[in-house]
């Protein structure tokens, strides 16, 4: 069985983030980039996977340079094989899926996993246009997964309680929390991660579907009023939460 894994870089979620000059980019200064926290789960279910049934397991990336230390860390977890679609150019959703359904048309793999979202853009596009991209079926959101034979059976959160959606092989997945538990890299992982090649390739897509034409930080909270510490200050509540707040 092949089981891929596509893993994307974000900035760290402690990361104080900063607008960059260009009004439309983050300030990459100072900001401390990891392997996207929901990808961890795709990176253990096909660990989990492998395991079980045997097979081999592949990363890819596509991004800067630094996205090759989101594959190191997918190779320090136990993956055997990284590609790197290197591009230093801001890609949207759509760019990226492209490229990563090029690259697994090459691989023809069994399974695809993908985080549910990145932490960065949340746009929770990227597993789902892939999928179409490859003519595949796909299942969102999967907190439970279980392979037999040429078939998957997975638990979904939806509204109100749970659904078990079966498909058969080929299938892209993206992982929920609570699909299961990463495992914490051993040293004997990390040091062989650090000398293990990575595969790399050229872009095969560069246009953008979308453009993002200003980014701002969100306005700072305003500071708490106490208007009062009985019911006397009712009234007064009251037209503050409809004058200013605008929220009755």
């Amino acid at each position: 069985m092949k089981l891929a894994v596509c893993v994307s870089q974000v900035p760290d979620t402690t990361t104080k983030v900063k607008i960059g000059s260009d009004g439309k980019s983050i300030d990459p200064a100072g900001v401390t980039y990891i392997i996207n926290p929901y990808d961890e789960f795709a990176v253990e279910a096909a660990l989990q996977i492998k395991e079980k049934h045997g097979g081999e397991t592949i990363v890819i990336s596509v991004g800067k340079d630094s996205n090759k230390e989101a594959i190191k860390k997918a190779y320090a977890m136990g993956i055997e094989k990284g590609i790197h679609v290197k591009t230093d150019a801001e890609m949207d959703s759509y760019c990226v899926a492209r490229n990563l359904a090029d690259v697994l048309k090459e691989i023809n793999p069994d399974i695809v996993f993908f985080g549910k979202q990145s932490i960065d853009y949340d746009d929770s596009q990227v597993g789902a246009l892939v999928s179409e991209m490859l003519g595949i079926s796909s299942i969102s959101v999967v907190v439970g997964l279980n392979v037999e034979g040429s078939k998957v059976s997975c638990e979904r959160e939806i509204e109100g309680g749970k659904e078990i959606v079966e498909a058969a092989l080929p299938v892209a997945i993206t992982a929920q929390r609570g699909l299961n538990n990463p495992r914490y890299p051993n040293l004997k992982g990390i040091m062989q991660a650090k000398s293990r090649p990575i595969e790399e390739k050229q872009p095969t897509y560069t246009e953008n579907k979308t453009e993002i034409l200003s980014m701002t930080l969100p306005k700072p909270k305003p500071k708490g009023k106490i208007v009062g510490t009985d019911v006397s200050a009712v009234p007064e509540l009251v037209k503050l939460l409809r004058e200013e707040a605008k929220v009755i």
